[in-house]
């Protein structure tokens, strides 16, 4: 029997249309992202393919788990960067420590995960930058997380969706954020 809540995540099975994450030691199920919501993560990603080509780096929308250095903690982003050759923990999860940045899509079942719980747990795993893309706040807005100091995000940055926010070193590119329809 699973004692621990990495332990009951490794033995689930596939659970189609749920995501499985283990955020501050508890196992969080959650229902896939609407249509709407994943267009957000393949919009990213789509504006990010200049700057893959340019490092020869990785862009996931979905589907890559990530491992949360220190807690060991597994959560799946909408969107991870990754360096081409990021370490893993055993053959699905890529490290945090290799990552260049995940991004969220919020939505009304992770509202609280993505802003609240997630910014400290990518910040404990080393993950340079975090992306957090909120339709569904009022006015609707993204914000990047960067600069980790002591296991905490030191620089934050808030625009409304549609203006343009400048994603920090080593991305270093300037985003236009009108590509997440709000």
């Amino acid at each position: 029997m699973p004692a621990t809540a990495r332990e009951m995540f490794d033995a689930l099975p596939p659970l189609s249309g749920f995501r499985a994450e283990v955020i501050d030691g508890n196992l969080v199920l959650t229902r896939v992202g609407t249509p709407e919501h994943a267009d957000c993560a393949m919009a990213l990603f789509r504006a990010l393919i200049p700057v893959l080509d340019e490092h020869g780096w990785e862009g996931f929308t979905g589907n890559v788990d990530v491992c949360i250095e220190g807690p060991q903690d597994p959560v799946e982003p909408d969107f991870v960067l990754a360096s081409i050759d990021c370490p893993r923990w055993g053959e699905r999860e890529l490290l945090s420590s290799g990552l260049i940045m995940v991004a969220e899509v919020v939505s009304t079942s992770s509202a609280r995960r993505d802003r609240e719980d997630k910014p400290p747990l990518y910040a404990t795993g080393g993950v340079p930058i975090y992306l957090l893309i909120d339709t569904i706040a009022e006015p609707p807005s993204v914000t990047v997380y960067s600069d980790i100091r002591d296991g905490v995000y030191r620089t934050t940055a808030t625009v409304p969706v549609g203006t343009p926010l400048r994603l920090p070193a080593p991305i270093d590119v300037e985003l236009d954020t009108s590509i997440f329809k709000a």
